[in-house]
């Protein structure tokens, strides 16, 4: 590694062993395999190179599931390679899990010498810091209370000002940059700045896209624990909308300047001739309900050009479907979909009845086929989409069939505004 070189990663992997019933791993480990493998391999990565230059900002993006946070933490030393190297010039903060090496039993300034000690400073040099941390936490005197007695609030804004301040020559950042409120999300990206003007590197994994475009100087994208490409925010952001919406393929890859990682995607395969088969997968631990007088028996998302994924790119076009089977008689039924936050807290929706639908009777056998069409100017992020048979007996209402955090839904954005949807400001300045 030449030494303007703070951060190089070769040919690593991390491989997990995945077990079909728990006792397996038992038996594994006392030698009990019979003769029979009992578990299978599971590549978190596979095979991954690339470097971080002195001073650099680079970003890491990726599908869920594709490496990204297990790069950090391999590079962190929290996490053990199963093979590869990592070689590190520099002293690191990382910002992982907020807040993962604080003693509950602490108070907040004990537990700034803590974390400053640990990653290698000295009392005298944490002192030379403390109002610094002091200031940008904002926590007042509770500062000298138990953190187990913290808001979650106080407890981020206390854990982001400690690895921040901590004047590192390397930060590492996994979606932290938006903790507490936005007063408090403005400094950080303030500090941010500042840390990346001040010519540190910095090692960057977001699902914002436009946080990875605005600062990074240099892209990696990895999909399924593998090296795709690398290059320039804007190409790496371009090929990442592609990957999402399973339109990646060899020619787009080649076109700048990257080979495919394996063979080159059906794409008529993609586009799915057949509406309804779903090319995602269903949340395996969805919540259904209802008194089975209706049953939704498919469901599927389509993007502006006909293609089945949960990847949207905001401010286009796409399509909810849902697939209702009757088994009894249902005089007015009111079809419905909600999207909510990670939190469970409901973002947008609308039903049959919001939207004025005039909805016929349906007797037992029947099926209806139902889509809603919207452009969906929600922030970038990972939502989920819940279904719903519905309607009202007499004054009551009720439930027929109601499928709770059907599937996950992403939207991909290069812009987010303040709150939770864009409100598509026309910007002039007049003077």
């Amino acid at each position: 590694m030449d030494e303007n070189t703070a951060i190089s990663v070769r040919d690593l992997s991390k491989v997990y062993k995945l077990y079909n019933r728990s006792r397996d791993r038992l038996f594994e480990s006392l030698g009990m395999t019979f003769g029979k493998r009992l578990s299978r391999d599971h590549y978190a990565l596979r095979g991954v190179s690339f470097d971080v230059r002195k001073g650099e900002t680079i970003g890491i993006i990726g599908t869920n599931g594709s490496g990204k946070s297990t790069i950090l933490k391999i590079i962190t030393g929290v996490v053990t390679p199963t093979s590869g190297e990592v070689k590190v010039d520099g002293r690191i903060s990382a910002l992982l899990e907020l807040g993962a090496g604080f003693n509950m039993e602490y108070t907040g300034i004990e537990n700034i010498y803590l974390n400053g000690t640990m990653i290698g400073f000295s009392k005298e040099e944490i002192d030379e810091r403390l109002q610094d941390i002091l200031d940008f936490a904002d926590i007042g005197d509770f500062i000298y209370q138990p953190v187990k007695t913290y808001s979650s609030g106080m407890f981020v804004r206390l854990a982001f000002a400690v690895a921040i301040n901590i004047d590192p020559e390397i930060l590492i950042v996994d979606e932290a940059l938006s903790v507490g409120d936005v007063y408090f999300q403005s400094k950080c990206y303030r500090k941010f700045e500042e840390f990346r003007e001040s010519g540190k590197t910095i090692l960057f994994v977001s699902h914002d896209m436009g946080s990875i475009s605005r600062y990074c100087d240099r892209v990696v994208l990895l999909n399924k624990g593998e090296k795709v490409a690398e290059g320039s925010a804007k190409d790496m952001v371009d090929l990442y909308k592609k990957l999402l919406v399973g339109q990646l393929d060899l020619e787009t890859l080649e076109a700048v300047g990257h080979p495919a990682p394996g063979s080159a995607p059906d794409q008529e395969k993609d586009r799915g001739e057949d509406r309804w088969k779903a090319q995602f997968p269903a949340n395996p631990q969805i919540n259904e309900y209802g008194d089975g007088k209706a049953q939704i028996i498919a469901f599927n998302i389509l993007d502006s050009e006909g293609r089945s994924t949960n990847a949207i790119e905001k401010g286009t076009p796409c399509t909810i479907l849902m697939k209702v089977l009757f088994n009894e008689r249902v005089d007015v039924p009111i079809y419905a979909f909600t999207i909510t936050d990670l939190k469970g807290t409901d973002i947008t929706g609308t039903n049959t009845l919001f939207e004025k639908v005039s909805v016929p009777a349906k007797e037992a056998g029947q099926i209806q086929e139902i889509s809603f069409t919207q452009t969906l100017d929600m922030h970038g992020g990972e939502y989920m989409l819940s279904l719903g048979c519905t309607s009202y007996t007499g004054v009551d209402f009720v439930v027929h069939h109601r499928l709770y955090e059907a599937c996950s839904l992403t939207v991909v954005t290069d812009k987010n505004t303040v709150g939770v949807f864009d409100p598509n400001s026309a910007v002039e300045l007049l003077n």
